[in-house]
């Protein structure tokens, strides 16, 4: 083994793809991707993304679904550690900030106990990746030294207001507020945590199309140094090749 990616997640709802394609790019590669929750509960997906939101779409892709059923098999997943057990000094090579939109991701977006070790792995300077609501974790917790939050001044994206806005548009009428998961945007709390001297990279427009194993065409992450960030799960798989990039030191 190359070394541990610590993936922290809520005890429910995260998104299927921005899981399960990492964890299966990395251990592909020779990671050891190690999964934490609040209390060591087995973890689950939001359950609505295996079969579509509504009619069938906005859902995740067979193939991520195939791998998250190789993942629910996995004793990392089904014994997961406890948030406040984490020592981020162990030998953890990257934290990985997965996102999901779903009410139960609340438990991981506004936890105190995420933010401390997210605060612990940022001082150390290893790779901290996030793709969706996954940055607002980051945007959330205060650097101690500073006093505002880690994004400040940085660059990065996260899920778009456009693509927030248009699935909860289109959802409403079957989903209520499923896709807003809090009033403002997650576009918004970034913006506002990167303050004056920070850049939010919004990327290509997209709806549909998702960058696979074969096409990163579609997808689009943003390297800030060993902060990697990407906005949804059809940036997942360019979005794990470029941790493994910073990871392997081959990062141009």
């Amino acid at each position: 083994m190359k070394g541990a990616v610590l993936i922290p997640l809520p005890d429910r709802d995260f998104d299927v793809t921005e899981v399960a394609v990492p964890w299966k790019l990395l251990t592909e590669a020779g990671y050891q991707v190690v999964f934490a929750t609040e209390e060591g509960a087995t973890p689950a997906a939001d359950p609505l993304l295996f079969d579509g939101v509504v009619f069938g779409r906005l859902g995740a892709r067979p193939e991520p679904i195939e791998f998250y059923r190789q993942l629910e098999q996995e004793d990392a997943f089904r014994r997961p550690r406890r948030w406040r057990d984490v020592d981020a000094g162990d030998d953890f090579a990257a934290l990985l900030l997965p996102g999901g939109h779903a009410p139960g991701m609340r438990q991981y977006l506004e936890s105190e106990a995420v933010r401390a070790l997210v605060t612990a792995f940022w001082a150390s300077e290893r790779p901290v990746a996030a793709i969706c609501h996954g940055v607002l974790v980051l945007a959330r917790t205060i650097d101690p030294t500073s006093g505002r939050s880690l994004l400040a001044g940085r660059r990065t994206t996260c899920l778009p207001k456009y693509m927030e806005r248009l699935a909860y548009l289109a959802t409403f009428w079957r989903r209520g507020r499923y896709f807003r998961t809090y009033p403002a945007y997650v576009e918004e709390e970034v913006r506002a945590a990167l303050g004056e001297s920070g850049t939010f990279e919004r990327g290509p427009r997209a709806m549909f199309g998702r960058g696979t194993r074969e096409d990163d065409k579609p997808a689009f992450v943003v390297e800030d140094g060993r902060y990697l960030s990407a906005r949804w799960p059809g940036d997942a798989y360019l979005f794990a090749r470029r941790l493994l990039a910073r990871l392997s030191g081959d990062s141009g």
